[in-house]
């Protein structure tokens, strides 16, 4: 199995909007991280924008199609009508749903691919038909493993629970 790096532009993003500056950039900060060997780019465009703005999208992706054409962009995000609006103008090649709710600060949990496959099936097929690999947020249960994989996603994301650092 190998192991690629996915950089998270989010809290470069958000320290840039408490500034209000155009610095640090977040483009900038990504070409840094692409030079330096990452595999991708991460991005997780929430509703209000306290992370990445929408207006980041198409320069993330213009500076990976332009500079890095064989690096990814990965989008994630709560799947509502406007985050999936969002993935079909960005086109990113992996696209990571998580269940939270919009207002909360962090993802804290996993689908529960048992009660919500059903609702998961058709966003998934929608975005592999829109050539995107979809990743889904999960917690690290075996349980919840089989169920996951009959939603039609190529992967899932284990949540870190306690005793795991994020930072």
């Amino acid at each position: 199995m190998s192991v690629e790096l996915s950089v998270n532009l989010n809290a470069v993003a958000m320290l840039r909007n408490r500034r209000d500056l155009p610095w640090p950039s977040v483009t900038g900060l990504g070409r840094i991280a692409l030079q330096a060997g990452a595999h991708g780019l991460t991005v997780h465009p929430r509703p209000d924008e306290r992370h990445i703005r929408f207006s980041d999208l198409p320069a993330i992706r213009a500076l990976i199609d332009e500079e890095f054409p064989e690096a990814e962009f990965n989008m994630e995000g709560y799947p509502s009508l406007d985050f999936l609006a969002l993935v079909s103008a960005a086109r990113p090649e992996q696209v990571t749903l998580v269940p939270d709710d919009p207002s909360q600060p962090t993802s804290d949990h996993g689908w529960d691919f048992e009660r919500q496959g059903g609702f998961l099936r058709p966003i998934v097929e929608r975005l592999r038909g829109e050539g995107a690999r979809v990743s889904l947020f999960a917690d690290p249960d075996a349980a919840q493993m089989q169920a996951a994989s009959a939603t039609g996603c190529s992967r899932v994301v284990l949540r870190c629970v306690a005793g795991c650092s994020t930072t």
